[in-house]
């Protein structure tokens, strides 16, 4: 597959900053941790959402509303901030391989080559997809390399709820990092914007936000589990645990599809979703799958807006908690978690994109 280059906007605004929790002006001692746990504010990115790290130690942050690529690196504990990219359509999903940045944009996906040593003066980006759709519904994209090599891409809905492609949307897909071979991997997937794989078994977990409007309490979103190629996950004729579509659901069994490892508490719009593979956290921590719910925007009373942690045992769910909460207040968010990345310290780095700013989460023991 021929790659192509195309003009693109490059915005050099660079900043230097040394962020406390003073500095930030946000009330970070409402957030509730475990006893040991900390948070602060690592740095200021406006519309923060999906993360990567580089080779070298780079933070990569995508915005779907800013239009913006953004590269942070650290100094003696000094962050500097640069635009990378700008007036890009929807740049949420970040992955980084064989020291190139890789960036949805709607159907495409962009390559920019040797990123690391070129921060300040970023060449123009490589083209090695242009295959996935245009429809803006849904159309924001998250995407990681998994063990295989392959870049994952999800594809949302093109709607709330409605019969279409499951060759084309509603699903997890793969492609070679050149942009060739796709393949659909998870289908019935209405929105995912969160993935991972088990440190271990190699298999792939993900997010779903299930439909809108059901009421309050219907559909529960979800935490999945695809140990194969080709499962259904039940879109758009079944949601949750077994809970048939008032539309659609009469044409399958919610049997004939997998049900998610667990269900969530409906609309708490679950994003990115990390396994812990640190050494900071305690021992019990490890491997644990830490979700960010970025929070219900629909529901009469707001839930949601908080860090949920799933413990497992042989791929079963054994327990699930809060992990961290307090961005919503009296039924007013100040901040919507997004994205969970693990630091090379051990330490969880959280993108919020109502708050612009990265949280570092670390422990010391109390």
């Amino acid at each position: 597959m021929k790659l192509s280059r195309f003009v693109f906007s490059v915005s050099l605004c660079t900043i230097s900053l040394q962020i406390n929790a003073q500095e930030s002006n946000l009330p970070l001692d409402k957030i509730k941790l475990p006893p040991g746990f900390s948070i602060s504010v690592w740095a200021h990115v406006p519309a923060a959402q999906a993360m990567t790290l580089g080779d070298k130690g780079t933070l990569f942050v995508g915005s779907k509303s800013a239009g913006n690529i953004y590269a942070i690196t650290e100094n003696e504990g000094k962050r500097q901030v640069r635009v990378i990219a700008s007036k890009l359509k929807m740049p949420t999903g970040v992955a980084f391989h064989d020291g190139a940045l890789y960036v949805s944009s709607i159907n495409k996906i962009l390559r920019f080559d040797a990123i690391e040593s070129a921060l300040d003066h970023p060449a123009p980006p490589r083209i090695i997809t242009t295959d996935y759709p245009k429809e803006t519904y849904h159309g924001w994209r998250y995407i990681a390399f998994g063990p295989d090599n392959w870049l994952y891409v999800s594809v949302g809905s093109p709607c709330n709820i409605c019969e279409t492609d499951l060759d084309r949307f509603a699903l997890i897909s793969r492609i070679k990092p050149d942009g060739t071979n796709y393949e659909v991997v998870a289908k019935g997937v209405r929105n995912s914007e969160g993935f991972d794989w088990h440190p271990d078994t190699n298999e792939l977990w993900f997010t779903d936000i299930s439909r809108e409007w059901m009421g309050d309490n219907l559909p529960q979103d979800e935490l999945n589990h695809a140990p194969e190629k080709d499962m259904h996950f039940g879109f758009p004729y079944c949601h949750g645990l077994e809970v048939a579509d008032p539309k659609l659901g009469a044409k399958h069994d919610c049997n004939k599809f997998t049900p998610p490892a667990i269900a969530l508490d409906p609309h708490v719009a679950p994003m990115g979703m990390r396994f812990y593979t640190g050494s900071m956290f305690p021992a019990d921590y490890r491997h644990n799958i830490f979700i960010a719910e970025h929070g219900s925007w629909n529901r009469s009373t707001k839930i949601g807006y908080r860090i949920e942690r799933v413990q497992l045992e042989k791929n079963k769910v054994t327990k699930k908690e809060i992990f961290a909460e307090g961005w919503l207040q009296d039924n007013e968010a100040w901040g919507k978690p997004v994205d969970i990345l693990i630091a090379s310290d051990g330490a969880m780095l959280v993108s919020d994109d109502m708050a612009g700013v990265i949280y570092r989460i670390s422990y010391s023991q109390p």
